[in-house]
């Protein structure tokens, strides 16, 4: 079985229970959105000896305990399911614990670092411009685009703010985000989609 060196940050036992079938690993469980101090210190005690993985669900609440974590204890790592793998199989339910063993092992094998956004030259950063003309910020088709971005990115979904501050937290540089954004663009056509970046319906949801 892959084991994983980091300790990986889940919200509660169900997730904890879904990793281990998937991997070998320690979990530390949130217990909730409403994460505690010995929680989070924790959390910072784990980074410091073996590095953390931060696995929460793809959703509002799971992104709340993301972000908390990942401001209380820089340097944690994040791994992402999409919400279709996260979907149980009544489609009344959003988690980890949905996932298959597959799934999760993908994602935990493929997590994203946090890096300074200054490692980047200002000039590869991508720009709220950029998503704007890409068609990410505005348009009634924007949140599927950036659904679609954040798979192909393996940085999950996020608000259009929160998906800009979130190519920076990783330090995605604009060569990749064009890359990726001609790959969803490509399949949009394959599939008979080509959503208008001026759409004058706007979401940013």
């Amino acid at each position: 079985m892959l084991k994983i060196q980091e300790f990986i940050v889940v919200e509660g036992k169900d997730d904890t229970a879904a990793v281990k079938r998937a991997v070998e690993a320690d979990t530390i469980e949130t217990n909730g959105s409403a994460i505690g101090e010995s929680v989070l210190k924790r959390v910072a005690l784990a980074q410091e000896r073996r590095g953390v993985i931060i696995f929460t669900d793809p959703d509002l609440p799971g992104e709340r305990i993301r972000r908390i974590v990942s401001e209380k204890v820089p340097g944690c790592k994040h791994a992402f399911l999409t919400k279709q793998q996260a979907l149980s199989p009544a489609k009344d339910n959003l988690g980890i614990e949905n996932a298959s063993p597959e799934a999760i092992q993908r994602a935990l094998l493929e997590v994203r670092e946090e890096r300074l956004q200054e490692a980047l030259p200002l000039h590869e950063l991508v720009t709220k411009e950029d998503l704007i003309d890409a068609g990410m910020l505005a348009g009634t088709h924007s949140r599927i685009r950036r659904e679609k971005m954040g798979e192909r990115l393996n940085i999950g979904y996020a608000n259009g703010k929160q998906f800009l501050k979130r190519l920076h937290t990783f330090a995605i540089h604009r060569r990749e985000f064009a890359a990726a954004m001609k790959e969803v663009l490509e399949e949009e056509q394959r599939r008979g989609k080509r959503y208008s970046n001026t759409d004058s319906n706007k979401s940013n949801s």
